[in-house]
């Protein structure tokens, strides 16, 4: 892979973001790579070496770095939409399941990427649309989850959900998850769902917080759509949240529609270690 740019993404507001990603222009320029970052992120650069494209910064990056934390890089993979570029993500976050690698392994994993020495991981994704009296008024894609979540005062909500046109259930709950298995260890994990290795072709759904307490998650096929419609009124609140940064306020009678997205997200996966290595790591087991 010839890599002659790369597109830079930090976190906003976080100095030692802008410090690292200082560091890797100068890094990049060193080996004639064209370094690529946001208009905000160049005034605080302050280098010749950089480029500043805010709107078109992902449009010919052959990789991107993102730094920060899993936020960032939820945030970066919709901004690709679609784009098969591969990303490398260093963790200056907290947990960290999705940005894996830590600054103390960026240069040396960007070697063996420079090399053409990497793997990447790929992450399925979801569409997601809300229909309302017949038409779609917003639509979005989700690498971890898209939650269903009544307001700071609502009671519980209705959810009258289906699957591929089957009726399931009237969930009486907090609210909803649908996750991929990338997102089984985010809201889905907290939420009592169970973990899916992201290799999975497969679509979580979990209550938040049932009335029924026989009501428990659902693993369901990749292929399959899934429909879900707020039957209970909706006067104090109810939003839609996609990866935990977008918010949508769904009236009663909307139709959330969801499946899995023809776009895929290119982690690179980071040397020496596999999934289970970062389960064991970030959830301490054994």
């Amino acid at each position: 892979m010839n890599i002659q740019s790369v597109g830079i993404v930090t976190k906003p507001r976080l100095e030692e973001a802008a410090r690292v990603a200082a560091d890797l222009v100068r890094w990049f320029s060193e080996r004639r790579i064209q370094a690529v970052v946001e208009d905000r992120l160049a005034h605080e650069i302050d280098s010749v070496d950089v480029a500043s494209a805010d709107g078109r910064l992902l449009e010919n990056s052959d990789l991107v770095v993102v730094i920060g934390g899993d936020g960032t890089l939820l945030a970066t993979a919709r901004l690709l939409a679609g784009r098969p570029v591969p990303i490398l993500a260093i963790n200056l976050g907290g947990l960290g399941f999705l940005t894996e690698v830590t600054l103390s392994e960026l240069y040396p994993q960007l070697e063996k990427v420079l090399a053409g020495g990497f793997v990447t991981d790929r992450r399925v994704m979801l569409d997601a649309a809300l229909v309302r009296n017949g038409e779609t008024v917003a639509a979005h894609q989700a690498l971890n989850d898209v939650v269903i979540n009544k307001g700071t005062l609502a009671r519980i909500i209705d959810l009258d959900t289906r699957v591929n046109g089957q009726y399931v259930s009237t969930f009486r709950a907090d609210g909803l998850i649908i996750a991929t298995p990338t997102g089984s260890t985010a809201y889905n994990l907290s939420a009592g769902g169970p973990i899916v290795h992201p290799q999975m072709s497969a679509m979580l759904m979990t209550p938040i917080c049932s009335h029924t307490l026989t009501t428990r998650p659902l693993v369901l096929p990749g292929d399959m759509q899934v429909t879900v419609t707020l039957t209970s009124s909706s006067d104090e609140g109810v939003y839609i949240t996609i990866d935990g940064q977008i918010g949508i306020e769904m009236q009663r009678g909307d139709c959330l529609t969801l499946h899995k997205s023809t776009s895929e997200v290119l982690l690179v996966a980071p040397a020496g270690k596999n999934y289970f290595d970062v389960l064991r790591g970030k959830l301490k087991w054994g």
